[in-house]
């Protein structure tokens, strides 16, 4: 006897997965003939060629260093008075 929750057979000639298979009348293509491996592929080489862009950019066009002043002016007096007020430790 059948169980009600049992499975119907399954036939041997037909694998499991053959319904999700390609139609008979599509080619298999090679991978790099189908479209979304490259819109796949297609993210990390733009950002791999925006990395070498970006560092070319940095290593022909570098910042220059600012010396620091030797000494305050009047115009940063108020400034430098207030930053050594400021860090002074409470006695």
């Amino acid at each position: 006897p059948m169980n009600a929750r049992a499975h119907p057979p399954r036939l041997a000639s037909a694998p499991p997965h053959a319904a999700a298979a390609a139609p008979a009348n599509l080619p298999v293509l090679p991978w790099w003939r189908v479209p979304m491996v490259w819109l796949v592929l297609a993210g990390p080489a733009m950002v791999v060629a925006a990395s070498f862009a970006t560092l070319a950019l940095a290593l022909s066009h570098p910042d220059p260093v600012i010396a620091p002043k030797a000494r305050a002016d009047a115009t940063t007096m108020p400034a430098v008075t207030a930053r050594n007020h400021a860090a002074k430790l409470p006695q």
